[in-house]
């Protein structure tokens, strides 16, 4: 679905720093896939280059075989939902509003909501399980819920490719869990293809297909969630001493710093 090509990014300014250097990595099509890394390794700067919101000084990005910068606006929002860091909820905006937005690029002549946008929002809000609340206003809502109403806005705008900006980061362990527990439901559920970048190593290990790992702005690791949960590959990406250990009767592995 994401194919790059030894993709660059620098800073503005009169000196320019490089922020990714030769990125070359295609995220497979529905699997959820996860960047981490240390902070400030690029994990934000190069979700945001998927989500055209910065564009690369160097190598080529492509969407479904085609240049990204090639997609039409609407094209490219029918295709890609994205989800910021800490995103800006009006104060006046009900759950329902909210969620509405996501049929933005689909609205009919005039921007009128047709029956088809009214059955695409209760069905992501039904997805999401924030129907029993959707009068309410958004600014109200505890974390893990306005988690989950930014989650149903994305559903609603009905792309196949979903990014996250550290979804989780704000929440507490337990929500961190239902909520990428949703998501990679989701993802089986409509064959959804995410990419996020997340922090917690255990629920990359618990919930991603693929990973993507970068340390100062270079790729340092990718492949797949069993072998990451590994104590050389840990230690590796995040040059501290991390062991792994297996969590017994089930798939699952927890780490620990040593």
């Amino acid at each position: 679905m994401f194919d790059l090509k030894n993709v660059c990014f620098k800073s503005d300014g009169k000196n320019p720093k490089t922020l990714l250097d030769d990125i070359t990595v295609s995220f497979p099509t529905g699997s959820f896939s996860a960047i981490v890394g240390h902070n400030g390794s690029g994990k934000s700067t190069l979700l945001k280059l998927l989500a055209r919101k910065n564009k690369a000084h160097s190598g080529s990005i492509e969407l479904d075989t085609q240049v990204l910068s090639n997609h039409g606006t609407r094209d490219f929002a029918r295709k890609v939902a994205y989800l910021p860091q800490n995103p800006v909820v009006p104060p006046h905006l009900s759950v329902r509003e909210l969620v509405a937005f996501g049929r933005y690029p689909w609205r009919g002549a005039f921007g009128r909501y047709r029956a088809e946008d009214h059955a695409k929002i209760d069905q992501a809000m039904e997805m999401t399980h924030v129907t029993g609340f959707s009068d309410r206003l958004v600014a109200s809502l505890s974390g893990g819920e306005r988690q989950r109403v930014w989650l149903s806005m994305l559903l609603a705008q009905d792309a196949p490719v979903m990014l996250l900006d550290e979804p989780t980061s704000a929440l507490d362990v337990g929500h961190q869990r239902d909520i990428l527990q949703l998501v990679a439901n989701l993802k089986d559920q409509i064959n959804l293809t995410v990419i996020a970048v997340l922090h917690d190593i255990d629920m990359v290990g618990r919930f991603a297909d693929h990973i993507l790992a970068l340390r100062g702005g270079r790729t340092c690791w990718q492949g797949p969630a069993p072998d990451f949960m590994n104590d050389a590959v840990l230690r590796d990406i995040f040059q501290t001493e991390i062991n792994v250990i297996a969590v017994p009767e089930s798939n699952r592995f927890v780490s620990y710093v040593a």
